[in-house]
């Protein structure tokens, strides 16, 4: 009996030994695989905004139970975000994008073709660029099985980006105080602010329509200059374009700065036909003008020309969403017009441009002095693509192909593009130019129906464009607009439901019960093209750039357990593609797979 129990006294000391150790065993590390290629857990750096904090735990604590040593480095807003990364102060960041164009292309083509606008995490692979250029060319019936193989290359084959789930696309309306079918909800579009209007119509003219966004660092006021949650809804709203989106991603010239629009045969080759009652406002005195300046063929031709030059204005953001367009120019033989044909269609360009029209084209005319379309005077432009690509029209109803004016961006930007430096040339758009103080100083010139009047850490102004499609169903219904600045959602629920905000974008889904159990709000929500994922810093050396290290953080990364934690007000997804194209694609957590290529990471590093 004394024996045993010495037996058992030597075990419990030998077991204490082993627990008291901080070491782990690479068994520990690799939840069982047995090979002892290292004993030492992967340092990871996860770089998240503080709105994707409860993304960023889940994560972390899924890779720290695989053996990973995960750091957060949480910021407090998109500036900041932006910083970090900027500064490669990170190996996996989390990000989302959102498909605002409803096309599949431009789920793909910035993100991850070699040098697009944000690829700027060391992603080159010849076969995703190939792909995803294959994939343009395609109609939807045939551009499956391509995206289908390249979200193999991209994710399978690669793990270049970590898919954590799509969402749903929700707001809210005061419905005291809102008509709640004026505030529409789009799958792709931002929210048209000219539609939305008060319960009592009066308000209009003497109460602002008051929202709120998280970001108060805006990115540009200049279309062009950037592509982000900060200025995404504002620049969409103050730059009219050459065509929209529905609320179910087709698109429309409704709302448009075209009557109409057309595609010729061989789909190289689209017409829009311009309207002639939009001016350009300005600002004087802290209130919105009409410039009398029209919005014309002139501009379009600048603006889309700007748009595809990457090296148009410094930090161009938004240049290879449109550098399919091969040549931009004002027709004016009219005889083209009538002998050219419709894409699928035996009518002419000329009848499809014309329907609907109250006054028939009688004469083109290239300077907007001329435009009359009561009289049958009107401009027509013409953009020609590098190839068949009838995507282009998706892209041109993005905020960032907003019409700018000619006149005043030439007025703004004086500066040399190869030498501008930011602490001493001031560039159309800026967002100090329009904060108040020292440095208000507003150029700007918009299109569409509102523009911004002055900005400061709390608010922006807007005011209804005095030029914009006055007494059409697109006139602005409410005069004053203000955006408060309300970073966190808890706040601006309370906000909202105070009645301090008329109306709030993205409600979180744990607040959807609070909101719908509130009989003065109105929840809407249906799913987007929203999604969220998580990419690896790949430059400089980066650890991140052995692909077996990124497959084994992929394979250890439960998408189910993101769908539970937010009460399945998720869905699952396998690359920014999934919401628009139906590729069959899943991703599953594989412990055995995640295990196979750890093991296979640290061999390589012996």
């Amino acid at each position: 009996m004394k024996k045993i129990l010495s037996l058992l006294i030597i075990a419990v000391l030998l077991l204490g030994i082993m627990t008291g150790c901080n070491v782990q065993t690479k068994d520990q590390v690799t939840g069982g695989n047995t090979s002892e290629t290292s004993n030492e857990p992967v340092d990871l750096n996860l770089l998240a905004m503080s709105s994707m904090e409860k993304d960023a735990n889940i994560l972390r604590d899924q890779l720290s139970k695989a053996g990973f040593n995960v750091k957060l480095n949480i910021q407090p807003d998109y500036s900041s975000y932006v910083g970090q990364k900027d500064a490669g102060n990170y190996d996996m960041a989390i990000t989302s994008w959102n498909t605002v164009t409803g096309n599949p292309d431009y789920a793909v083509r910035s993100l991850f073709i070699s040098n697009g606008d944000y690829n700027d995490y060391g992603l080159v692979n010849e076969e995703i660029d190939r792909l995803i250029n294959e994939a343009a060319t395609q109609t939807s019936d045939q551009y499956v099985a391509t995206y289908k193989t390249f979200e193999e290359v991209l994710v399978k084959e690669n793990a270049y980006i970590i898919p954590l789930y799509s969402n749903y696309k929700s707001q809210a309306v005061n419905n005291t105080i809102l008509k709640v079918d004026s505030v529409r909800l789009s799958k792709s579009r931002s929210l048209p602010w000219e539609n939305v209007d008060f319960i009592d119509e009066s308000k209009g003219n003497s109460e602002p329509l008051i929202f709120s966004q998280t970001m108060p660092s805006l990115t540009s006021l200049d279309p062009i200059k950037g592509n982000d949650g900060s200025i995404n809804i504002i620049n969409t709203n103050m730059y009219v374009r050459l065509v929209n989106l529905t609320d179910n991603d087709e698109v429309t010239s409704v709302g448009s700065l075209s009557h109409n629009h057309a595609i010729g045969e061989g789909n190289t080759e689209y017409y829009f036909i311009l309207r002639d009652d939009i001016n350009f406002a300005k600002v004087d005195n802290k209130k919105a003008v009409d410039s009398g300046e029209l919005v014309a063929a002139e501009d379009v031709v600048f603006s889309m020309d700007r748009a595809r030059n990457k090296d148009s204005v410094p930090d161009h953001r938004t240049f290879t969403l449109h550098s399919s367009m091969e040549k931009i120019e004002i027709v004016t033989d009219l005889k083209e017009l009538e002998s050219k044909k419709q894409s699928g269609n035996a009518s002419s360009i000329k009848d499809g441009l014309e329907a609907g029209l109250s006054t028939t084209i009688k004469e083109l005319v290239a300077d907007k002095a001329q435009v009359s379309n009561k009289d049958g005077k009107y401009q027509v432009v013409k953009i020609t693509t590098n190839k068949p690509f009838p995507q282009v029209l998706n892209y041109l109803a993005h905020q960032s192909a907003g019409i700018v004016s000619k006149k005043q961006i030439e007025a703004v930007n004086t500066y040399n593009v190869a030498t501008f430096d930011r602490n001493k040339d001031v560039a159309y758009g800026d967002q100090m130019t329009i904060t108040e103080g020292a440095t208000y100083d507003n150029t700007l010139m918009t299109s569409g129906p509102y523009i911004a009047i002055y900005k400061n850490d709390y608010e922006i102004a807007f005011q209804k464009n005095p030029g914009y499609m006055i007494s059409t169903s697109h006139e602005p219904k409410v005069s004053n607009i203000v955006v408060k600045f309300i970073k966190d959602a808890d706040s601006s629920l309370s906000a909202f439901r105070s009645g301090e905000i008329h109306f709030l974008y993205g409600i979180p889904e744990d607040k959807f019960e609070i909101v719908e159990n509130d009989s003065k709000l109105t929840l809407q929500k249906r799913p987007n093209n929203a999604v969220v994922y998580a990419f690896f810093n790949m430059k400089g050396g980066s650890e991140f750039s052995d692909v077996n290290l990124r497959k084994a953080i992929l394979y250890n990364v439960s998408q189910e357990e993101f769908i539970a934690v937010y009460n399945n007000l998720k869905i699952n997804a396998y690359s920014t593609v999934t919401p628009l194209v139906d590729t069959g694609n899943i991703h599953l957590k594989d412990h055995s797979k995640a295990n196979e290529f750890l093991n296979m990471y640290w061999e390589s590093k012996e």
